[in-house]
C-alpha cells in the first residue's frame, strides 16, 4: 500500500502557524507576568505597605482578571490599618464590642460564638461545641477557643441533642424554630420568614438579638432596607455584635452605600477577624473597585498598551511610551523584540523591573493620548477614572476609613438611640445567668457509652455526631472504619486519628456525676496500671525472633495487636514480649522484651511499629486477655565471670570470634551484604567490657540475628545465660559456613 505524497505546507500557512505560535508565547508570558505583579502586590500587602499594594494591585488588573480570593493578603493589611487606627483615641466602639462579645458569662450550654442557648448542638473536630445556627450559616471559619479550622459539615451531637431536649424542652424549642427561619431564608420564602421570627421576637424577648438578625436578611432580600437597618442596629452591644455589623453592612452594600459597607465590614473583622463572610465580602468589594466595567476596555488595553508593561522596559520602550502613538503592526514586532530578550532574563531582574508600577498600561494610554480610560467602572458614584485615579481614591477612602471604625446609620430613629442600649445592657445581664442541670432529671443512664455500658470516659463524638469512650472507639475502628450505630464510613476520621475529647459532656460529666466520674476513673487506673507490670500479664506478639539490642521492625495490621500497641503506648511502657510460635503451647518457653520506638499509623489503621530488642526472659504461666496472649515471666541474665584467668579465656574467645565473625562478613557476596545493612545494620564494635550488660555482647545478638540458621537453633542460643557457651555455638556456626564454598 503505497503512501500519499507528502503535502507541503503553503507560505500563508507557515505565516500562520509562526504567528500563532508566538500568540501563544505572548499569551504565556502576559501570564506569567500577570502572577508575578500579583506577587509583587501581595508581598507589598504583607509588609503592610497599603499604598504601593493599591498600585500594583491596579496594574495587575489591567493584566487579567483578579478573583476577589487572591486580594485576601490585601483585605488583611486593610484591616490591620484599620485596628491601627482603632486603636487610637476612636477605638472606644470596638472595644465595646469585642468586651460585649466576652465569654466570661458563659456556661456549658452556651454556644462559644454567639453565646446562646446550645439549641442542635454540634461538636467539631477539635471537641468543642457550637450551636447548629453558627455552624449552618458560616458564622465562623476557626474555633473560637483553640484555632482549630471549622468545616462546616459537622452533624448535630445526638447525645448531647437528647440531653438537651430532656433538660430544656423550651429553650430547643425556641432554637430549632430561629432555625427554620433561616432555612426559609434559604429557600426563599422571605415573607414567611419575616412572620415568624416577628412572632420570635413577640413571645420571647430573650431570643431578639438572634431573630432579629434572621429578620434582617429576609427584610433585606425584600429590599425593605430602613426595616433591616432597625433590626442590624437594635443591639449593637449584644454579644452578636459581629453577626449584626455583618448584616448591617449587607444591607447597606444592598443598597449601594459602598463606601459605608466597607466600613462596616472592616468593623466586623476587628470584632471578630475569623468571620468568613465578611472576609468575603470586603474581598469582593476591593475587587471591584480596582476592575475595569467591562472586558472591552481589557482587550483595548492589552492591544494599546502591550509595549509600555512593566515588565518589558527598554530604552527604546520607554521612549515609545513618551512620544507619539506608535501603529499596532510596529507596536506588535516591538513587543515580540523585547519579549524574546526578556526570556534571557532571570527571575530577580524580572522582579527589579517591577519596582516602579508608573508604567502601568493604564499609564501608558494616558502618555499616548488614549480614551480607553473611559471604560473603566465608577466607584461609588465617582466620576470615571483610569486605573491610578480610581486607585488614588480607593487611597482616601481607606484612609477615611481608617480613622472612622464606627460607623452609625445616620437615618437611626430616636427609639434606636434611646432604648437599644438599655435593652443590650439587660440581655447582657441575663446572660450572665448559668443554666442547671434540673433536678430529677439527671440520668447516669444518659451518660452511657454504648459499647461498654459504663459512665463515659474520655468521651469522643465522631464526624457522624455519635459518641462513645475513646478507647472504646479505637477498638471498634481497629475491626472496621465504621461507626458502630449507624455504620457511617469513618475512613477519613480514622486516618486523621484525631480522637479528641469532647469538652461538654466532659464537663458535665465531671460536674454533676463527680462521684460516679471519680469511680470510673478509679476503675481505668486500675486496668492501666496492670498492663505496666512488666511481669505480670505482660502482652505477648507471636511473631518471630527477637534478640537484645538488635531493631526489630513490625507490621500490625490484627486488630488485637493493633488494641495491644495503643495500650503499650498508654501506659506509657512502650514494651511487650515477643515469641515465636509454638503449636502445643501456643508460644515458646522464651522470648525477648521490644521496646517501640516509634508507630507510624497508615491511614486505614494499620501501623508500622519500630521497636528494638531489650531484655530476654522465660514464660512462668500463660493467659488471653481481649484476644492477644499475656504471660506471667522472668528475665533472664547472664551469668558473670568472676575468676581473672577465666575472665581472661573468655576474653580471648570473644576476641576470636569477633574476628572470625568480621571476615566472615566482609567475605559475603555484595547482595547478601547490602540486605543485612539494610534490615540489621552494620556489625556492632567491639566492646571494651564484654559484661558490661545483663545480656552481654551486642555483636553476638547481631550474629545470631543475621546468620542463615534455624529459629529453633536461634531459640536455644538465646536462652543461654552462659556468655562462653553463646560463644562456643557462634563459632561453630561461622566455622561451618565458612567451610561452604561460596559460590
Amino acid at each position: 500500500m503505497s503512501l500519499p505524497p507528502p503535502v507541503e505546507d503553503t507560505a500563508e500557512e507557515r505565516s500562520a502557524f509562526f504567528i500563532g505560535a508566538d500568540t501563544v508565547s505572548e499569551e504565556e508570558e502576559e501570564e506569567d507576568h500577570h502572577q508575578l505583579i500579583l506577587q509583587k502586590a501581595n508581598a507589598l500587602a504583607s509588609e503592610n505597605c497599603l499604598k504601593e499594594a493599591i498600585d500594583w494591585f491596579s496594574v495587575a488588573m489591567r493584566y487579567g482578571p483578579v478573583r476577589p480570593e487572591q486580594l485576601s493578603t490585601f483585605a488583611d493589611c486593610i484591616l490591620r490599618n484599620f485596628k491601627r487606627k482603632a486603636a487610637g483615641p476612636d477605638a472606644g466602639s470596638v472595644q465595646s464590642l469585642n468586651a460585649g462579645g466576652s465569654c466570661e458569662g458563659d456556661d456549658a450550654f452556651d454556644c462559644p460564638n454567639c453565646h446562646s442557648f446550645l439549641g442542635e448542638a454540634v461538636t467539631i473536630a477539635c471537641g468543642h461545641t457550637y450551636c447548629k445556627r453558627c455552624i449552618q450559616r458560616r458564622l465562623l471559619s476557626k474555633c473560637k477557643l483553640c484555632s482549630d479550622a471549622v468545616s462546616g459539615q459537622e452533624k448535630a451531637n445526638v447525645t448531647l441533642c437528647g440531653l438537651l431536649d430532656k433538660w430544656f424542652p423550651d429553650e430547643l424549642t425556641k432554637s430549632k424554630t430561629l432555625c427554620k427561619v433561616d432555612e426559609l431564608c434559604e429557600r426563599k420564602r422571605y415573607q414567611e420568614a419575616v412572620s415568624l421570627a416577628t412572632e420570635v421576637i413577640q413571645s420571647d424577648p430573650e431570643s431578639t438579638a438572634v431573630a432579629r438578625l434572621s429578620r434582617a436578611e429576609a427584610y433585606m432580600a425584600l429590599k425593605q432596607y430602613r426595616l433591616a437597618l432597625e433590626d442590624t442596629e437594635f443591639c449593637p452591644e449584644s454579644s452578636c455584635s459581629a453577626e449584626a455589623l455583618f448584616w448591617k453592612a449587607m444591607v447597606l452594600h444592598e443598597m449601594g452605600q459602598v463606601d459605608e459597607s466597607l466600613q462596616v465590614f472592616l468593623h466586623c473583622l476587628a470584632v471578630d477577624e475569623d468571620f468568613p463572610r465578611a472576609k468575603r465580602q470586603v474581598e469582593k468589594i476591593l475587587c471591584d473597585l480596582l476592575s475595569p466595567a467591562d472586558e472591552n476596555v481589557k482587550v483595548g488595553l492589552r492591544e494599546t498598551a502591550q509595549n509600555t508593561s512593566p515588565h518589558l522596559r527598554s530604552k527604546t520602550l520607554v521612549s515609545d511610551a513618551q512620544g507619539s502613538p506608535q501603529s499596532p503592526v510596529h507596536r506588535q514586532h516591538q513587543v515580540r523584540a523585547s519579549s524574546a530578550h526578556h526570556h534571557l532574563d532571570s527571575q530577580e531582574k524580572r522582579w527589579e523591573s517591577l519596582e516602579r508600577p508608573v508604567l502601568s498600561r493604564a499609564h501608558s494610554l494616558r502618555m499616548n493620548g488614549s480614551n480607553c480610560g473611559e471604560g473603566l467602572k465608577r466607584v461609588c458614584s465617582a466620576p470615571q477614572l483610569g486605573d491610578q485615579e480610581k486607585a488614588s481614591l480607593l487611597k482616601r477612602k481607606l484612609s477615611v476609613s481608617d480613622t472612622e471604625p464606627c460607623v452609625v446609620y445616620r437615618g437611626s430613629s430616636k427609639h434606636k438611640k434611646q432604648g437599644v442600649v438599655k435593652g443590650s445592657k439587660q440581655q447582657v445581664a441575663k446572660a450572665k445567668t448559668y443554666r442547671a442541670v434540673p433536678e430529677g432529671l439527671l440520668d447516669p443512664n444518659d451518660l452511657e457509652c454504648s459499647l461498654c455500658m459504663r459512665l463515659f470516659y474520655e468521651p469522643v463524638t465522631t464526624p457522624c455526631g455519635h459518641t462513645f469512650c475513646k478507647n472504646c472507639l479505637e477498638r471498634c475502628l481497629d475491626h472496621t472504619p465504621q461507626c458502630p450505630l449507624c455504620k457511617e464510613s469513618l475512613k477519613e476520621y480514622l486516618a486523621s486519628r484525631r480522637y479528641m475529647v469532647t469538652t461538654v459532656l466532659d464537663s458535665l460529666i465531671k460536674q454533676y456525676l463527680s462521684q460516679e466520674y471519680t469511680e470510673r476513673t478509679k476503675t481505668h487506673l486500675e486496668e492501666t496500671r496492670e498492663l505496666s507490670d512488666l511481669t505480670k500479664n505482660v502482652p505477648i506478639f507471636v511473631c518471630t525472633m527477637a534478640y537484645p539490642t538488635v531493631p526489630c521492625p513490625l507490621h500490625v495490621f490484627e486488630p488485637r495487636y493493633r488494641l495491644m500497641i495503643r495500650r503499650c503506648m498508654e501506659a506509657g511502657t512502650r514494651q511487650f514480649g515477643m515469641c515465636i510460635n509454638d503449636p502445643q503451647k501456643g508460644f515458646v518457653d522464651n522470648g525477648c522484651m521490644l521496646i517501640i520506638r516509634s508507630v507510624h499509623f497508615l491511614p486505614d489503621g494499620r501501623s508500622v511499629v519500630d521497636t528494638i530488642g531489650g531484655k530476654r526472659f522465660r514464660v512462668l504461666s500463660r493467659g488471653m486477655k481481649d484476644g492477644y496472649s499475656t504471660a506471667d515471666i522472668e528475665h533472664l541474665e547472664d551469668t558473670r565471670v568472676e575468676g581473672s584467668e577465666e575472665l581472661q579465656r573468655l576474653q580471648e574467645l570473644h576476641d576470636a570470634v569477633y574476628e572470625q565473625a568480621r571476615v566472615w562478613f566482609q567475605n559475603l557476596k555484595i547482595r547478601f551484604h547490602n540486605q543485612i545493612l539494610q534490615h540489621f545494620g552494620p556489625m556492632p564494635e567491639r566492646e571494651a567490657d564484654i559484661q558490661a550488660t545483663p545480656n552481654g555482647p551486642a555483636c553476638c545478638w547481631w550474629l545470631l540475628a543475621v546468620l542463615p540458621i534455624d529459629p529453633r537453633y536461634q531459640l536455644s542460643v538465646l536462652s543461654m545465660t552462659s556468655l562462653k557457651e553463646r560463644l562456643v555455638k557462634i563459632q561453630h556456626i561461622l566455622t561451618y559456613l565458612q567451610s561452604i564454598p561460596n559460590n
